[in-house]
């Protein structure tokens, strides 16, 4: 699987359907930032058995899934938004998509349920890379780098169904993969 598009913030990394890796198995991650310093970026698919409320008190009703956004510092929490509208702050990384924002504002939103859980995802940890090291995996074809998503992907629930769906929106060329077995002595 070759991928034509190149890294950078805003784009989708998508796992190889055999990826073994625990922490990345049939991923599909959004990249917040991607230049000389590295990739950081936050797995789309993979809940933790946490909400929000669990992780920040004062945020009594809060029952917003929180995903694991990577193996590195996972003892934060990092967030991506469409209702910059309301927040009115976040760093754009795609087309109405952005990356944080003023959390006291949020929160108050949320508290106010004036914030949907259709405009805001929440995650423990990220994804990084060296720079250099996502180009080797993706050059060795651990991950398809695809500009081809709508934007209620990202925000979608449906963990089970993602990866399926961004690799079936490649196109025809990979849609046969969406078919593969996670476990490969199942084929």
């Amino acid at each position: 699987m070759l991928s034509k598009v190149v890294p950078s913030a805003g784009k989708l990394l998508i796992s190889e359907p055999f990826l073994n890796d625990p922490n990345f198995k049939r991923s599909v991650i959004l990249m917040a930032e991607h230049g000389e310093e590295g990739t950081l970026g936050f797995i789309l698919n993979q809940p933790s058995s946490l909400v929000l409320k669990d992780l920040v008190p004062d945020l009594g009703q809060a029952d917003y899934p929180v995903f694991i956004g990577g193996p590195v510092e996972v003892d934060t929490v990092h967030f991506i938004h469409r209702c910059y509208d309301k927040l009115n702050s976040g760093e754009e990384i795609a087309s109405g998509i952005y990356w944080g924002g003023n959390f006291e504002t949020l929160k108050i939103l949320v508290n106010n349920n004036s914030i949907s859980e259709k405009d805001v995802k929440f995650f423990l940890g990220y994804s990084g890379w060296s720079e250099e090291q996502l180009e080797e995996e993706i050059q060795s074809n651990t991950w398809i780098v695809s500009d081809k998503y709508h934007p209620d992907i990202v925000f979608s629930n449906n963990e089970e169904q993602l990866w399926r769906e961004v690799i079936v929106n490649l196109g025809p060329k990979y849609a046969h993969v969406s078919n593969f077995p996670s476990d490969p002595s199942l084929n």
